[in-house]
């Protein structure tokens, strides 16, 4: 039987339990459907918040797909306390009254078309919002309501700066979808944004990167990732008949901002894509999972990982840092900012701008004043020899000293 490590820990300042186990791709997939289940890049692994009630439910969905618990049932709530966790906080369950108001919410931004994972997060952040004031009736929320609520998720949840920013738009789109309460939407400030300068990979560590990645449909979607310029799930959505060889053009259709845009087949990995075509045969998407069905991300970012250890890369490497990469490797190679800009599907130029700030070129071309002063002094001493700073030997030092 397969069975499953629970063992808690600590994420983001709240009490977690990891779901551990030798991988096992039906188990993984099954896990997927429980409800609460999410994957941390940061530790690796499977994990639900930590309540008593939500592991013996996974215990139970467990039990129920035929699978095991890992050892002896473990006292979680002990070893928690043992590393100085404890529940912090414990909403209570949303009413049918409102319940039916957050399903009436979740077909208002449907109707305003925004992607699955807007609507799923957005749901999620009043749905807790409505758990917290759950003796409150919503016509009678206000700004002082949601002011607190959102002071408590940046302290309880430890919300980064973009997750408080979602937060807020989920505030302004519930106000303007239920005008019966007294909360207002133009009195709802987000926080500003994290200017954080992306990284990048040089030239030289991309290929290495390639060079080592040994399996054949591992290294073509990095390729792909990088040669094009792909968000990971615009790799993930490409569908066979998004290729034009002739025209060494790629559809990208419905991305980010609901915008179709076309990016570069490079010619050099047209022997590639022939040979993992010939070798996997997918049927619909180009990268598929063993079942057929879309490859998933979690997935690219494991192997990204191993190949970056591998190619001796110590630098934090996502699959969105192959895109980084892609366009400070035009920037530098001459291209220009308006084309960039338009083969990343960027609508505004400001965001594709910060490749300015990350590009090397004009950097090194930057003369430092202290060489200037050093080469002014040479020139008036009229000295030939090799400009540089240099201590003076240990002999002098001690006679010094």
């Amino acid at each position: 039987m397969i069975t499953v490590a629970l063992s808690p820990f600590r994420h983001r300042n709240t009490p977690c339990v990891a779901l551990k186990f030798r991988y096992n791709f039906a188990l993984k997939e099954y896990l997927k459907l429980l409800d609460g289940v999410q994957w941390t890049s940061t530790h690796r692994c499977f994990y639900v918040p930590y309540t008593e009630a939500k592991v013996l439910e996974v215990k139970e969905y467990l039990k129920a797909g035929g699978y095991g618990i890992a050892g002896e049932d473990p006292d979680l709530k002990a070893e928690l306390a043992a590393l100085g966790v404890t529940e912090r906080f414990k909403l209570p369950k949303i009413t049918k009254e409102k319940t039916v108001l957050l399903e009436r919410y979740l077909e208002f931004l449907k109707g305003k078309r925004y992607s699955a994972s807007t609507v799923s997060v957005y749901a999620t952040f009043i749905k807790d919002f409505l758990r917290f004031y759950v003796e409150k009736a919503p016509e009678l929320f206000d700004g002082q309501d949601v002011r607190i609520f959102v002071e408590w998720t940046v302290r309880e949840l430890d919300y980064s700066i973009s997750t408080h920013r979602q937060l807020v738009s989920a505030f302004k789109h519930f106000a303007y979808f239920y005008p019966l309460c007294r909360i207002d939407p133009e009195s709802l400030v987000r926080p500003k944004k994290d200017r954080i300068l992306p990284r990048v990979l040089s030239m030289e560590e991309v290929l290495r990167l390639l060079e080592v990645t040994r399996n054949l449909k591992h290294k073509t979607i990095l390729a792909l990732l990088y040669s094009a310029g792909l968000r990971v799930g615009e790799l993930i959505d490409l569908e066979l008949k998004h290729f034009d060889f002739d025209r060494r053009q790629l559809h990208i259709q419905r991305a980010k901002g609901r915008k179709d845009r076309y990016a570069c087949i490079a010619e050099s990995i047209f022997p590639l894509l022939k040979m993992y075509y010939e070798g996997y045969r997918p049927k619909k998407y180009f990268i598929e999972n063993p079942k057929g069905g879309k490859y998933s991300s979690e997935s690219i970012r494991s192997f990204l990982k191993q190949s970056c250890t591998l190619a001796g890369i110590q630098k934090r490497v996502t699959p969105h840092t192959l895109r980084h990469s892609y366009a400070t490797h035009l920037l530098e190679s001459g291209t220009d900012l308006r084309l960039i800009q338009t083969l990343l599907g960027h609508s505004k130029p400001e965001t594709t701008m910060i490749y300015t700030h990350v590009s090397t070129q004009q950097l090194q071309e930057v003369k430092s004043p202290l060489d200037l002063a050093l080469r002014q002094a040479a020139y008036r001493d009229k000295k030939e020899t090799k400009l540089g700073l240099s201590l003076p030997n240990e002999r002098d030092n001690r006679d010094k000293s």
